[in-house]
């Protein structure tokens, strides 16, 4: 086998600086698989509509851009009425991924205190430490999950992939690294070990099967796109040796905010006693609250990320068309909680832990004191 410790290389990075040492670029997901653009953010209102309308998106990324945000805000006017104008604009972007506040409240803490002429240098600074800390805890849960997949390969007859089964984008597309789910993914792959994803689709709005799908195939990674509704078939007949999703926000008692569906896959998981991992940065932990289920705010979304559907026509063009009848009522609920009962790890930077109060409070001492 290739040096397990070996990080893979991408080809590609979800937010950077400009050359011009102060717009920030990033790339257009909404446009993805089919075109890959970039999109220069030169303002708050930029920042606000990347993230609002999902040009960004993944918990993580959704903290590096507000950061960025706010940079680009007080680039303008290092004002404290624009830092709170800043904060409250972005804060209302996304209301379920937990990153989002963190980064907002780390950056006002950083700036506030601050002279205003001195603020705009420092915003930048400590935007892009928040990028480079992402890219470090995604390395962490990287080798922590790696050591998963490594010992579920010895149970393997040689040759044979460990089968794992993702559900929506928490791949690089969604940090600003090699991302939470697909980071152990990734470095299983560069050290050698067979793997082969089952992709599923996640609707609404299709993250797998536009964004996981398009990540895998540049990195090489062997993988298949299925239906949502498929995971539970594989998993009764052998197919799957375990799951590994994301999350946008984890309550301090282990349970998991993630994309909707997810906790039917949990569920199936259960059932056909198949290992059911969650990936996340203990920046996506919300240590203020215990029950996912009554707590953790879930958004709503518009009608047409379930009517419509994007994609390449016989022209070459992109094109949205909208499948049942116009008019018909929609409800769009963006996420679903997978109670830590479900969970069997969570793959953290700092290990592997319970889904529980006891097991975070296990791997990060320091903050469950606090909460």
């Amino acid at each position: 086998m290739r040096d397990a410790t070996a990080l893979p290389a991408l080809d590609f990075k979800t937010i950077s600086l400009a050359d011009d040492g102060w717009s920030v670029r990033i790339i257009d997901q909404t446009r993805l698989p089919h075109e890959f653009d970039t999109v220069s953010l030169r303002g708050l209102d930029d920042a606000v509509r990347a993230i609002r309308d999902m040009l960004v998106r993944g918990a993580p990324l959704i903290g590096g851009t507000a950061a960025y945000g706010v940079a680009l805000a007080v680039n303008e006017d290092p004002s404290d009425a624009m830092l709170e104008r800043a904060c409250e604009d972005l804060m209302e972007t996304r209301p379920t991924a937990v990153n989002l506040r963190w980064a907002l409240d780390d950056m006002r803490t950083t700036l506030l205190p601050l002279p205003e002429s001195e603020r705009r240098a420092a915003a930048y600074v400590r935007a892009a430490e928040i990028v480079r800390e992402d890219e470090a805890l995604c390395d962490g849960m990287g080798a922590h999950g790696l050591a998963v997949i490594q010992d579920l390969a010895r149970t393997k007859p040689p040759g044979e992939p460990v089968n794992i089964l993702t559900h929506c984008n928490a791949g690089a597309l969604a940090t600003c690294g090699l991302g939470t789910a697909t980071a152990p993914i990734y470095r299983a792959h560069a050290a050698g070990v067979p793997v082969h994803v089952w992709v599923d689709e996640t609707r609404p709005r299709n993250q797998g099967a536009a964004l996981t799908t398009w990540e895998l195939a540049r990195a090489g990674v062997s993988h298949a796109l299925i239906a949502d509704n498929t995971g539970g078939h594989l998993m009764q007949h052998g197919m799957v040796d375990m799951c590994i999703v994301g999350t946008d926000r984890t309550t301090a008692s282990g349970d998991v905010c993630n994309k909707i569906g997810t906790y039917l896959k949990a569920l199936a998981a259960k059932d056909n006693d198949v290992p059911f991992y969650v990936a996340l940065p203990s920046t996506t932990i919300d240590w203020t609250l215990k029950d996912g289920v009554a707590e953790v705010p879930i958004e709503q979304r518009a009608a047409e990320e379930v009517t419509d559907v994007t994609g390449l026509a016989d022209d070459g063009s992109l094109k949205t068309v909208t499948v049942p009848p116009v008019g018909t009522p929609v409800a769009n609920y963006a996420f679903d909680v997978t109670p830590g009962r479900l969970v069997t790890g969570l793959i953290t930077e700092r290990g592997i832990s319970e889904a529980s109060a006891a097991g975070l409070a296990g791997l990060f001492p320091e903050r469950a004191r606090q909460s």
